[in-house]
């Protein structure tokens, strides 16, 4: 019996195994929901310029997106349980895109705040289930494919970013830009859509579940690493100018070099987990991650304060792919309850990550809030040999 209708008798799914087609469709929505993602944060001056609101109410608002993605995450494995991979991701691509360009044009804070909520559930919905559909499609491959599946998502992240800037330096305005990266997501989908499973794991027990044992642990190693990437992206632009003297115009240098090695290091993932092994590339990506943070704070100067964050992206870069990968294999848990749980236990790490870091910031500084990230990345190295399935 072939690895793949293995993977398909054990689920107890009678359909073709997922191949080529599926791992291209894959790689494709991670990069959308990294497209789509970004285009938004191109689009939080104009939101904030068109409502009015002060920065306090803007952070409120931001945090609709979030708990929109939060109330999504842990329902999706039951709707791919029932529906499928292929329908839930369409739906909630299509949710997404076609709430973008409303973000752009929204002047009523409280119709933005709806429109953030629905393109969180959107974008929540499609985090959750497309990793599903990675956990299924890498378990019927011969070899690894998770580090490079996250990788499109940076891909795509670094795609949406640049194009939203491309087409507002020639002119266009944000609305039309918004409907034109709307117009880009659609044709992928079209061009992918029939590489999206029609099925995901069986339902097995209960509709939700307490993430417990391994995928306790997996959701707490995630929740550690995405606030660590949430603790780059809101802070080391603040942190490289107000510590260690840069113009704000290259406050962004950091988040730069972090995310340019975080791509480098998920695209060639693969090959390095195949080599190394997982518990290896989760123990030595913690150490070096934690180093880049202590370097940033003890290097002294702004140009080993970017070495640090680059360091930072290259030590995260796989460790998440390789808890996910985790999730296809554990037995504590029905992938179908595992994958919503993580998901929502690492989004819960991007959302607290600012906030702690400001809070620690506030009764300390910036240093020690930074600091204290290193200790919590020391601790994914202490618990990686744990991670045995």
């Amino acid at each position: 019996m072939s690895d793949k209708n293995s993977v398909l008798e054990l689920t107890g799914i009678n359909e073709t195994a997922p191949g080529r087609s599926e791992q291209r469709a894959t790689r494709m929505v991670f990069f959308m929901a990294g497209f789509a993602t970004a285009a938004w944060a191109a689009l939080v001056p104009f939101a904030k310029y068109n409502t009015g609101v002060s920065d306090g109410t803007l952070g409120l608002l931001l945090l609709c997106l979030g708990g929109g993605a939060l109330v999504a995450m842990p329902l999706t494995g039951m709707l791919t349980a029932r529906f499928g991979c292929r329908r839930v991701m369409v739906i909630s691509v299509l949710i997404f895109s076609a709430i973008l360009p409303l973000l752009a044009v929204t002047s009523d804070a409280r119709l933005l705040a709806l429109a953030l909520l629905l393109f969180g559930i959107g974008v929540g919905t499609t985090d959750c289930a497309m990793n599903v559909q990675a956990i299924i499609v890498e378990k019927a491959s011969p070899r690894p494919l998770m580090s490079g599946f996250h990788g499109f998502y940076s891909v795509g992240g670094i795609a949406g970013a640049g194009t939203m800037s491309g087409m507002m330096s020639l002119g266009l305005s944000a609305t039309a830009a918004s409907l034109a990266t709307t117009i880009i997501v659609l044709l992928l989908l079209t061009l992918c859509v029939r590489g999206f499973l029609t099925y995901a794991n069986p339902q097995e027990g209960p509709a939700f579940a307490v993430p417990h044992g391994i995928v306790l642990l997996l959701g707490a190693v995630c929740f550690i690493v995405f606030l660590a990437e949430g603790a780059v992206l809101d802070w080391s632009a603040v942190y490289l100018t107000e510590y260690r003297g840069l113009s704000e115009a290259r406050g962004g240098l950091g988040f730069a070099c972090f995310a340019a090695t975080m791509t480098l290091g998920r695209l060639t993932g693969d090959r390095i987990v195949a080599r190394l092994g997982q518990q290896r590339v989760v123990f030595t990506g913690a150490l070096v991650a934690a180093a880049g943070i202590l370097l940033t704070v003890w290097g002294g100067s702004w140009e080993l304060a970017l070495v640090g964050y680059a360091l930072v992206g290259m030590g995260c870069a796989n460790i998440v792919p390789v808890m996910f990968s985790a999730i296809g294999r554990q037995t504590a848990m029905p992938q179908v309850l595992a994958v919503p749980a993580v998901t929502t236990l690492g989004y819960m790490g991007v959302l607290a990550g600012p906030a702690s870091i400001g809070g620690i910031a506030h009764h300390s500084n910036l240093a020690v809030a930074f600091i204290v990230v290193a200790i919590a990345m020391l601790a994914v190295a202490a618990v990686s040999k744990l991670i045995r399935v």
